[in-house]
């Protein structure tokens, strides 16, 4: 079963609440409302919403064009909600209407903060990680499990952080693996898993052909890649990730060595990737 490495950022109850203040909008608003701020409806035989009101489903032929895992498409859709707001909102009716206070507390759920004026914010920005689609691998779940785990640690929990960016590494690494066809051991060590993927991409040293992919200075680069990803197991074994138990948590370590270790198994992750995703990659070459 494949599993999207991505979650959603704003939930359907959202989505609801701002779907429900369009019933008493016209047809031209709801649709002016989306398309101020670059979205297009989608056609209406693909749309899944069935509701005999036309604002609703107006509103939904918009909604369902948007990706709302993607930041970007997110943080346009916040000013379409924003803009929601005003055109609905009684100018002169004094303190909060409850309805507001519904999508306040929704928005909340979902990492929003919505002020008096109706300006939505992120209480933490969204993490960009791997932004790519994984529907292309037989399996994505164990790399999106530890993608999930990230996203949640990064910025609370520098040492959960940094062993689930072990484990994005390991979880790489087998998948590459399977994708190829190459039996995995059940426990291997990561410099073993990382040399094996990297031999079976023909990205190690030995077997770079002729071309960019031989030449001196990619090898360096790809030299620097196995380090990366050797050096973030290392420094989770050493009792700085998650994972291991031990007498008493390691001091000093902070969200900036967090982000570095993450971004650094990201970089190898995407190395990864991207080599076994490329048509032309050298790797397809020795199989045929």
């Amino acid at each position: 079963m494949t599993v999207t490495a991505r979650r959603e950022l704003v939930s359907p109850a959202v989505r609801n609440a701002f779907r429900s203040l369009a019933t008493d909008l016209t047809l031209r608003i709801v649709s002016e409302l989306w398309e101020d701020h670059g979205f297009v409806p989608v056609p209406p035989d693909e749309l899944k919403y069935n509701d005999p009101g036309q604002r609703r489903t107006e509103f939904m032929l918009y909604a369902e064009g948007v990706d709302w895992t993607d930041p970007d498409h997110v943080r346009r859709a916040l000013l379409v909600f924003e803009d929601f707001i005003r055109a609905y909102r009684d100018p002169d009716q004094q303190g909060t209407p409850k309805w507001l206070e519904d999508i306040s507390v929704r928005l909340e759920r979902d990492g929003f903060l919505l002020d008096k004026s109706g300006r939505i914010s992120w209480k933490q920005p969204p993490i960009s990680l791997l932004g790519r689609d994984l529907s292309s691998l037989s399996d994505s779940s164990g790399i999106a499990v530890e993608l999930e785990r990230i996203r949640r640690d990064l910025t609370t929990d520098p040492h959960g952080a940094i062993g689930a960016a072990k484990q994005l590494i390991e979880a790489t690494a087998k998948t590459a693996l399977q994708e190829l066809g190459v039996d995995v051991a059940k426990k291997p060590d990561v410099p073993i898993l990382v040399a094996m993927v990297h031999k079976e991409l023909r990205l190690d040293a030995a077997s770079a052909p002729e071309g960019p992919d031989g030449s001196k200075a990619i090898k360096k680069v790809l030299s620097g890649a196995v380090n990366i990803a050797v050096g973030v197991a290392e420094l989770r074994n050493q009792g700085f990730g998650s994972g291991h138990g031990q007498a008493s948590a390691p001091s000093g370590l902070g969200v900036r060595h967090a982000r570095l270790t993450v971004n650094a198994a990201v970089t190898w992750c995407e190395l990864i990737l991207d080599t076994l995703s490329d048509p032309v990659a050298p790797w397809r070459k020795a199989k045929a």
